[in-house]
């Protein structure tokens, strides 16, 4: 297959995910089911043991559409799974929508930034773009770190010349370290307030 028709084919691949993850956000917002814990866990609990498998589609989600913070979601997969299956379950979940973003951005660049997040934000981290290695080490550091916007960061790395296997590994590396602390964090909430 030549290059062209590759990169058509993963332009197409890419718009039609992108569009699938629009309207599944759109269909569970409609639904409420972003709107509590309880929401959500009275969504999954309708899907039995399928459930899982939704939650990691949901996180997935979650990060190419942001409508919940990843930190709200993290803590509602430990607290609706239990430490071990939701760690894995926030883990991998995340981790594909990151690749998806980063994936979007790749294909569509800063006119799809400039679409889906604020100026504001946008020209704050866009100076860390000046300096690939300098990037590197700031994507890095967002990634492992709680509390930064770190799904934006994945569709700006996507606009940069990072290369798919430095974006893999940073994602892969440094993702379970934060969301190890979500997990944490959840641990201690169900301690205090138990469901």
């Amino acid at each position: 297959m030549d290059h062209n028709r590759l990169k058509k084919l993963m332009n197409a691949a890419s718009m039609a995910l992108f569009v699938l993850c629009v309207a599944l956000g759109i269909w569970l917002w409609r639904k409420g089911v972003f709107q509590s814990k309880e929401a959500l866990q009275d969504f999954l609990t309708n899907y039995g043991g399928s459930a899982t498998t939704l939650f990691l589609v949901l996180q997935a989600v979650q990060v190419v559409i942001p409508i919940l913070p990843g930190g709200v979601s993290c803590l509602a997969g430990v607290l609706l799974f239990g430490p071990w299956l939701g760690f894995v379950l926030n883990y991998v979940g995340i981790s594909l929508g990151s690749f998806v973003a980063f994936a979007m951005a790749r294909n569509w660049g800063k006119p799809l930034l400039n679409k889906l997040f604020s100026k504001k934000l946008h020209e704050k981290y866009e100076r860390w773009t000046h300096e690939s290695r300098r990037f590197d080490r700031l994507f890095a550091l967002a990634i492992f770190l709680p509390g930064l916007p770190d799904d934006f960061l994945c569709f700006l790395a996507g606009t940069t010349g990072m290369s798919w296997k430095k974006f893999a590994l940073i994602t892969v590396t440094c993702r379970p370290l934060m969301i190890f602390a979500y997990s944490l964090g959840a641990l201690g909430f169900r301690a205090v307030f138990p469901l």
